[in-house]
């Protein structure tokens, strides 16, 4: 029996433009990105499609959405259609007003990101002096408003000895939860391929992920394009003889899993390019041209994502593979083969490890 795919979580990239110029930016935003942006009542024949199609979770995204003047307008019709609107911003332009419109809109959860514990280290990834001042007055005002918030923290090898600081940071500006995110090589991103972080480091960030999870009882917490995290968790938990337990989120990506790529999530860009994921430039079809509804239920893209049985590599040999799957996005910038073995997983499954490979397998 085949399995059945929903579309749980929409990231919908309302704009390019942006007011800052991030080292890792998926989309090379800056300033003059203005071509494709959906008009008004274009963004709301979309959401009317998406709101046909499914009831996922609808993150307004960029660039920046609030540099967009109809961007409340348009969370407005998307909560009156019952979808659940969120918003992901840098936080330079949140100010009480805005909070006050995010209210009316009835957006549900708005994200903040924050790539460092200082100024310097902050504001030299979002290459832009003062932005990490922005992020702190922003939370302060959510908190002011009595509005939640979450926190996404992108790393690499500049900021990665950051990790555990930035977290501490979060919990003190009262975010609900904090998002690691172990960047994906795509966009700007692929300007800085010499500073991924390495497998082995990867692995221990994400050791220390599992020891401040499982300790954890105030903020919410989840590594984001790691899906090698679900098969640490279980492991460490394996050898520590607990049953690991893990809160969930209320606006997450509902995957419960590694890389959920085309399997409950998807972008739709500026131009109306549905992707798998927000790094994935790998383009499904055009809602322009082609409904939602048939672009994930038919795209041969998301078919071939969906099966298992062609991921090559350890992650094809992979016990761990229907809970882990390796990150897709990460496998085609870096082989340029979206099929291919996670390249920063250290970890040899057991099936190749009895084939006598030579390797030691972890865990």
């Amino acid at each position: 029996m085949s399995r059945e795919f929903t579309l749980k979580w929409l990231a919908w990239e309302v704009t390019r433009r942006c007011n800052l110029r991030c080292v890792h930016c998926r989309c090379s935003s800056d300033e003059t990105s203005y071509d494709g942006d959906f008009t008004t009542d274009e963004g709301k024949r979309l959401l009317s499609e998406i709101a046909e199609f499914a009831k996922p979770v609808v993150v307004l995204s960029g660039g920046e959405p609030l540099l967009r003047d109809d961007i409340f307008e348009l969370a407005s019709f998307g909560t009156s259609l019952g979808l659940r609107m969120c918003m992901a911003t840098n936080g330079a332009l949140v100010d009480d007003e805005v909070c006050r419109r995010m209210d009316e809109a009835d957006i549900k959860m708005v994200s903040l990101s924050l790539d460092g514990s200082t100024a310097a280290i902050h504001d030299d990834f979002r290459r832009c002096p003062g932005a990490f001042d922005g992020v702190v007055r922003a939370a302060e005002t959510f908190r002011r408003n009595g509005r939640k918030f979450l926190i996404n923290s992108s790393f690499t090898k500049r900021n990665q000895a950051d990790i555990p600081d930035v977290f501490r940071l979060a919990k003190s500006l009262g975010a609900t939860a904090w998002y690691l995110f172990m960047i994906v090589p795509t966009g700007r991103g692929q300007e800085i391929m010499d500073e991924l972080i390495s497998k082995e480091d990867y692995e221990e960030i994400l050791e220390w992920h599992y020891r401040q999870e499982r300790d954890e009882d105030e903020i919410l917490m989840r590594p984001t394009c790691a899906p090698h995290y679900y098969r640490i968790a279980p492991q460490m938990a394996k050898v520590e003889g607990v049953a690991f337990q893990r809160r969930s989120l209320s606006f997450s990506t509902g995957g419960g899993k590694g890389c959920i790529a085309a399997q409950s999530i998807c972008l739709i860009d500026c131009f109306g390019n549905v992707k798998p994921c927000s790094y994935f430039p790998r383009i499904a079809g055009n809602v322009k041209e082609t409904p939602l509804r048939e672009i994930w239920k038919s795209s041969a893209l998301f078919r071939e994502l969906r099966d298992f049985g062609k991921y090559k590599g350890k992650c094809g040999e992979c016990e761990f593979l229907t809970v882990c799957g390796g990150c897709r996005a990460r496998a085609d910038a870096v082989y340029g083969d979206y099929m291919a073995e996670e390249p920063f997983c250290s970890y040899v499954p057991v099936r190749l490890q009895a084939k006598g490979t030579g390797q030691k397998a972890q865990g």
